[in-house]
This record gives structure tokens, sequence and C-alpha cells, in this order.
């Protein structure tokens, strides 16, 4: 394995189409390499990257209690290869998945029969969609997950996804012509911005306070989509299907104050559908979208729900 650091994280490059993936590897502080662990892949939300919410809050905490937890950047994002960057492509952001996957199995201290997953806000619609395809994958939890795709024809389309696909077109001909790439924020560039333009909505203003203020500011949480490259989001659904593929024990939570990103009706309608036998939907009374990034109270109380969920399924 990769040495770890004071702080028990390993920092690892791992092969994926054809380019690396970036990731953090959270061991427990009493790792003994000789035994086998289970593992928890923890996506990260859209626009963020790997050392936000799933790791220095989740992949951090599930290590306190004994599991190996790993998170990644998306391929395109972050510290992870692919070109153009920004891009925000359903296809490959579910594939990396797997590829993790790949490395995980390859590692004398995973168990590869105890390999589990946690997808936050857009990584949760991706990890649902992964976790359908890989059966490797035993057990999911979506914390505020959301479907980007749904998304995309929804509010982020301005409720207009046939006329983004025009603007799409027209862009990406201007760009094979020469003309520069536009990489648009998916959010305001400040709360003053946001105020002065009466952007009230609660999950636009409290993402704006995470992504853009010291609350969770990195350097690679950019927050930002290639807009000639979205239009596969705009027919691409996380839950298709899941009546069938999503078998696996499945747990959902959310807060209980809906905003723009959708995550309190995604996740209703996710544990509603999924053909899972064994699903639990936590509500956490009180907490926003972005509460359960980072708040102190409402990350723990998931916690001590996905731990005895994982202990259980893993």
């Amino acid at each position: 394995k990769a040495m770890a650091d004071s702080n028990n994280i390993a920092s690892v490059k791992l092969p994926a189409l054809a380019w690396d993936i970036a990731a953090d590897i959270y061991f427990p502080a009493d790792f003994d390499e000789s035994k086998k662990y289970p593992v928890i892949i923890v996506g990260h939300p859209t626009g963020s990257c790997k050392e936000q919410t799933s790791g220095n809050i989740y992949s951090k905490q599930l290590a306190e209690h004994g599991f190996v937890a790993i998170t990644f950047d998306a391929s395109f994002q972050g510290e992870s290869g692919g070109e153009p960057r920004f891009t925000e492509d359903p296809g490959f952001r579910v594939s990396d998945f797997s590829y993790v996957v790949d490395y995980l199995v390859t590692q004398p201290y995973v168990n590869e029969e105890k390999i589990g997953l946690i997808g936050i806000c857009g990584g949760g619609g991706y990890a649902v969609a992964a976790t359908m395809l890989d059966r490797r994958i035993k057990a999911l939890a979506t914390v505020v997950g959301s479907n980007v795709g749904r998304l995309m024809r929804e509010g982020f389309s301005n409720y207009d996804p046939l006329g983004m696909l025009e603007a799409l077109a027209a862009q990406r001909t201007a760009e094979a012509r020469g003309a520069a790439s536009v990489v648009n924020d998916l959010l305001p560039p400040s709360l003053d911005f946001a105020r002065d333009n009466g952007l009230t909505d609660v999950d636009v203003v409290e993402a704006t306070e995470y992504y853009k203020t010291p609350r969770g500011a990195a350097a690679n949480g950019c927050t930002s989509f290639y807009f000639a490259r979205q239009a596969a989001l705009a027919t691409w659904d996380a839950y298709d299907r899941v009546e069938t593929f999503l078998t696996q024990p499945l747990m959902v939570i959310i807060g209980d104050k809906p905003g723009a990103f959708a995550s309190y009706r995604l996740g209703m309608e996710l544990y509603g559908r999924a053909a899972s036998k064994d699903k639990q939907l936590v509500v956490v009374e009180g907490a926003s979208h972005y509460d359960l990034y980072d708040q102190p109270e409402p990350t723990t109380k998931a916690l001590e729900n996905l731990v005895p969920f994982f202990e259980k399924n893993l």
C-alpha cells in the first residue's frame, strides 16, 4: 500500500481508462496491513473534490470507526487526469467507481466481499448508477443524494433542456472552429452577489457559503462545468431501472429542509423505487442539504446511522 502520513491518510494514483485517478485512502489508527478490512468508497459531490466533505468529514470519521475509506477526484476534475478539464460526464463519473474497485481488489488488506459505497449530493446519483452496474459493491448509502441529469433538465437548463442542447451544439461547433471554450460556475461568486441578486434559495445560498468561503473552500472544489461537454447529462437519469437493478442494501439520508438541488424529493423517490429488500430512509430533522456536508450535529446523526448500516452489511 502507499505510505500513510501522520493522519493515517495515503494519497495514491490508480489507473482508469487512459489516465490516473487521484485518491486518498483513510486508514484506522490501529491499521494492521496483515488483516483484511471492509472498505467504503466515498463519492464527492458535483463540482467538489476529495478534500471536501467526502474526505475531511465522511472518510475521516469512517476510518475512526474502523473502516478503510477511500475518496477520489472524478475524472477531468481535481488531481485526476482527463481532458478537457471540468467535464461532468455521467458515463465517466459512474465508471470511475469501478476503476476504484479494480484498485481495491488488488490490495492485500481489502476484503473484496465487503466493499461499500457512499455518494454525496450529485455523487449520490452516480453512486446509485455505479452500484446497479457493479455487483462487487455490496451496500450503498446516499447522503443528500441528487440526480444531476434530472436537475439538468430542470433548473440547470431553466426548464428548457432542448434549448440548452441547441446552445451546446452551437458552442461545440464554434469551439471546433477555434473559439474559446466556456466554463460556467454553477454558483454565485459570493454571498454578497447572491444577496444583491435576490438569490435566496437555501441550497444556493448555503452552497455559496460552503464553496466560496473558508467554511469549505478547497483549491479543487471548483463548482464548474465545461459547457460544451455537458450534453450527456441532458438525457441521463441516475435512477433509470433502479426497480430492477438496485438490489443491494440501501440507506438514504436526507435533511428535512428542501431546496433547489432537490435531495429531499429525489431521496424520497429513490427510497420508494429501489428494488432493495433491505432499505432505510433517514430524515435528519432541522438539517438542510449543506448542513449534512460538514455541520457537526447533522453529520454526527448521519454517521450514527451509516456506521451500523455498514457494520451489518459489510
